[in-house]
């Protein structure tokens, strides 16, 4: 039974993963791409660690599982949001669908994309 439940781990994990990498191939600006990464590997990378700590009875390969998993939980979010918004200031291109830029309402000279703007 745990080697049922570690496989669909698994292939939850690797389909998460996939998805991950599809998005950064296909949506159009870096923040949207960031977003598809964090997210999605994010999700498939702890499911596939959840999956290694099923399939074997170590509780040193589960403790070190569970710490990866809690490490990219706590890691991944913060780095994203650091690169996004580093992306954003060294002025990027917006995605012309783009509704909302509110960083660039917060300041004109916040030197994003919304400062080369005209008004």
């Amino acid at each position: 039974m745990r080697q049922w439940i570690a496989s669909g781990l698994l292939a939850f994990g690797t389909v998460f993963t996939f998805l991950a990498a599809y998005g950064v191939l296909r949506l159009p600006d870096s923040l949207t791409r960031m977003q598809a990464t964090s997210k999605a590997t994010t999700l498939g990378i702890g499911s596939v660690m959840l999956a290694v700590a099923f399939a074997f009875d170590d509780v040193a390969v589960r403790t070190k599982a569970a710490l990866v998993v809690l490490f990219l939980f706590v890691t991944q979010p913060i780095a994203a949001h650091l690169v996004a918004r580093a992306a954003y200031r060294s002025g990027a291109p917006l995605w012309e669908g783009t509704v909302a830029d509110e960083l660039g309402e917060d300041s004109e000279d916040s030197g994003g994309p919304a400062s080369q703007r005209e008004p």
